[in-house]
């Protein structure tokens, strides 16, 4: 099986496989390969792979197309050629596919039964463990369960909306409900009072039955938050106000205040009875008690019902549902930043894993660790580590050298730079990574490169001359690939064509660590 890598360009790293048959590349959707990069054709080339043979045509490209260095129509290639497009390098890589029989025992069980994360296990003895057992493994199923059907930050959103909800409800109705019984507290003593004053007014006239001089106008003032009342005799005939004289009550209320007086017209309490009513009315009834002249006692000669609400109760009841919608919209729109802080700094780490798990497969990490502290989330990350050297293992051959930390190119690009400072000629040092660290006077001239301004930026980002940065990254990967030797190549530049030498610096781990170029102008 082929597959083209690009090791040089904007699209570096990024892998092709090529399937059996033709395979055709370029900036085209249309194409096998899809190549988005400016200077490709849309049809660039075509690669026909017969089982271990790999064919390159060019498909009229504008640019062309290079192999090893040479400009090519078609062309064999064969493992480790290098395919040049415009501002790009592409590696052809053969990979022989490998059958691995891996045994392994599997235990058989009586029982298919859940992992223990579901089920939970056994619960523990003690109470607050089963407290928090029961939590994680009873409740908890219910809201995994709607996470199923929606999505994560969906679910986490409307969990912290209802507990926005029920916070603000649980706190601020306490609030308003006593705030309210205190409000509901005067209105009744006021009512009473109202009723006092009826009774203090009328006991005379109405225990001598004297209708006339029966005084309530200061009820009917309409200011004073009375909504109606009834003035009737014990039996319950009413005598104000005038628009009902001699009729009987029929007001639910008023009924069962003179059921009140009726059985308690014998005691000697003088106490009104207070009622909520419905709209927010206060119901108040008071019994009128005047002395029997005959008897010497004090006989019910009157009852008084009043139905009260006043502006207050209405206005109180306005503000606290004001109050409530305040406190709750200013909940939510601080809940809003609080869940934008959750949701980012949770993703964070999973966007950091997920780098670092990338840079381990292309083998430029060992393992995956985090600057970041959240320690349920670290059997995850000690998981990943096994599999990630499990493949290694598993995809080591005979060849491959064993997976070591990357050994520093410090000291190598170091070295180098004390090997230009007595060199003649345009010289540039470039680190593992192909970035520039280095380069002196001449080679500033010649390539319009400033060091002040470019060092450890990559070589591709600071030519002006892209064909002249690939093919020194093209040297470079063959010095790194013959164990150091130079390289040699050339390039035209400003109208004088020069010689190349690439030479590279190998660590104790095997890797290049460091290239010395040299430019030579030809005669």
């Amino acid at each position: 099986m082929y597959k083209l890598v690009v090791v040089a360009g904007k699209l570096r790293g990024t892998e092709y496989k090529l399937e059996e048959g033709e395979n055709t590349l370029g900036r085209s959707e249309e194409c096998d390969v899809h190549f988005p990069v400016n200077g490709v054709s849309k049809k660039h080339l075509s690669v026909t792979v017969t089982q271990d043979v790999a064919f390159v045509k060019d498909l009229g490209s504008s640019n062309g197309t290079f192999i090893n260095g040479k400009a090519i129509k078609r062309a064999t290639v064969k493992n480790g050629d290098k395919i040049a497009l415009p501002d790009s390098i592409l590696q052809v890589v053969y990979v022989k596919e490998k059958k691995k029989i891996i045994k392994k025992r599997v235990e058989t069980h009586e029982e298919d039964d859940e992992p223990t994360y579901i089920s939970g296990g056994e619960m523990p003895e003690n109470i607050f463990g089963k407290v928090i057992w029961l939590f994680k493994y009873r409740l908890m199923p219910v809201v995994h369960g709607i996470n199923e059907e929606y999505e994560w930050r969906v679910l986490t959103g409307i969990l912290l909306a209802l507990f926005v909800l029920v916070t603000v409800t649980l706190t601020i109705f306490p609030v308003m409900k006593t705030s309210q019984s205190l409000l509901l507290m005067e209105v009744a003593k006021r009512g009473a009072h109202y009723a006092d004053e009826i009774k203090r007014l009328n006991r005379g006239a109405l225990a001598r039955k004297d209708l006339d001089r029966v005084d309530t106008k200061f009820m009917e003032q309409g200011n004073n938050g009375v909504v109606s009342y009834d003035l009737f005799d014990i039996d319950g005939r009413i005598v104000r106000p005038l628009t009902k004289l001699n009729m009987y009550i029929d007001d639910s209320f008023s009924v069962q205040v003179r059921e009140w007086a009726e059985r308690t017209k014998k005691n000697d309490g003088d106490l009104p009875i207070v009622r909520r009513l419905a709209n927010g009315e206060i119901g108040i009834g008071q019994k009128i008690k005047a002395t029997n002249v005959k008897t010497g006692m004090l006989d019910v000669v009157g009852v008084i019902a009043i139905r009260f609400k006043p502006s207050s109760i209405a206005d109180e009841a306005s503000k606290s549902r004001v109050a409530y919608l305040e406190a709750l919209i200013t909940s939510f729109i601080a809940s809003i930043v609080f869940f934008a802080i959750v949701y980012y700094m949770t993703i964070r780490h999973f966007d950091e894993m997920r780098f670092q798990i990338e840079e381990a497969l292309r083998g430029t990490r060992k393992s995956i660790e985090s600057s970041y502290l959240w320690e349920e989330i670290d059997p995850l990350r000690s998981s990943i580590n096994s599999m990630i050297q499990r493949i290694r293992e598993l995809q080591k051959t005979d060849d491959d050298m064993s997976f070591d930390e990357l050994e520093s190119d410090e000291t190598y690009v170091a070295n180098l730079y004390e090997f230009m400072q007595g060199a003649h000629g345009a010289v540039i040092v470039l680190d593992s990574q192909k970035n520039l660290a280095h380069i002196n006077t001449l080679a500033e001239d010649i390539t319009a490169i400033r060091g002040s301004s470019s060092e450890g930026m990559s070589l591709l980002d600071v030519a002006r001359e892209k064909g002249f940065a690939a093919t020194i990254i093209e040297l470079c990967d063959a010095s790194a690939d013959n164990g150091g030797t130079s390289q040699k190549g050339e390039y035209e530049l400003s109208g004088h064509y020069y010689n190349i030498y690439v030479t590279s610096l190998i660590g104790r781990d095997n890797y290049a660590k460091a290239f010395y170029v040299t430019l030579i102008k030809e005669d």
